[in-house]
């Protein structure tokens, strides 16, 4: 099963690929290079080092930015998922940051807090928190009352209760909003260097295309593209590491 999935993914990339190399050569666009011609500028920019510097640049206010979302969205999605009062209180800001248009805010920021690293790492907040405390609270409220009820007739604690009832039952959802937001935060990362200071990943995208180099305009949309899904892939194994052997999540012991 796990070879016939393996198998699935190479064919899904080589038809894309393939379509873009074939789109590439008809062209669609002048402005559409072909695959190959894509791959070659990766390559060339990692071999001379531009692609090393780039990302030293946008992983910072990326790092920092999915960090802070990923703890205190967590923190304040149990909270909310668990008083009514403060879901009450809190969750119309996160619903708010989540259909509010970022590239308004963008010069709010700028404003507020410079052109420097806290301005990108906001931004990756707005991006990234509202999807991980939305989905961390409906996954807090939609644990099974018939857990909850076990826990009680044993005479467990609310920290019990909490670690170990309601914490592993949500944590398909939680992991779910993690993955999504890890999504958004890159959107982020990336909206933030071309739109505040064009450095990093954006830096390259901007001024390629200013110059209509457009091989390496894609290489660098790629390679971040390639990035997001190696850490999403990542936060799937660590999520099946930490639950392995839990039904729906539930700590069974």
């Amino acid at each position: 099963m796990a070879n016939r999935s393996l198998y699935l993914k190479f064919l899904s990339a080589f038809i894309i690929f393939g379509a873009w190399e074939i789109a590439g050569r008809i062209p669609v666009s002048y402005a559409f290079p072909t695959f190959i011609e894509s791959m070659a500028a990766l390559v060339e920019m990692a071999f001379d080092g531009r692609l090393w510097n780039a990302y030293a640049e946008t992983l910072r206010p990326l790092i920092f930015g999915v960090a802070i979302s990923t703890v205190l969205g967590i923190g304040l999605g149990l909270w909310i998922g668990l008083s009514k009062f403060f879901d009450w209180l809190v969750s119309p800001i996160f619903i708010v940051m989540q259909s509010a248009p970022l590239a308004a805010l963008i010069p709010l920021l700028v404003m507020a807090y410079g052109i420097g690293l806290t301005s990108k790492v906001f931004v990756v907040c707005i991006m990234a928190m509202p999807v991980i405390v939305l989905n961390t609270a409906g996954a807090v409220r939609h644990t099974p009352e018939s857990m909850k009820e076990m826990c009680k007739s044993f005479l467990g604690s609310r920290t019990d209760m909490l670690i170990k009832i309601i914490i592993p039952a949500a944590s398909p959802l939680i992991f779910s909003g993690l993955r999504l937001g890890v999504s958004a935060g890159f959107i982020g990362a990336i909206l933030a260097e071309l739109k505040i200071t064009p450095t990093g990943v954006g830096d390259i995208i901007t001024f390629s295309r200013s110059i209509a180099d457009y091989p390496s305009m894609y290489a660098a949309i790629f390679s971040i593209i390639v990035l997001a899904v190696l850490f999403l892939n990542l936060l799937e194994r660590t999520e099946k590491s930490l639950f392995k052997g839990h039904d729906r999540g539930y700590v069974t012991d």
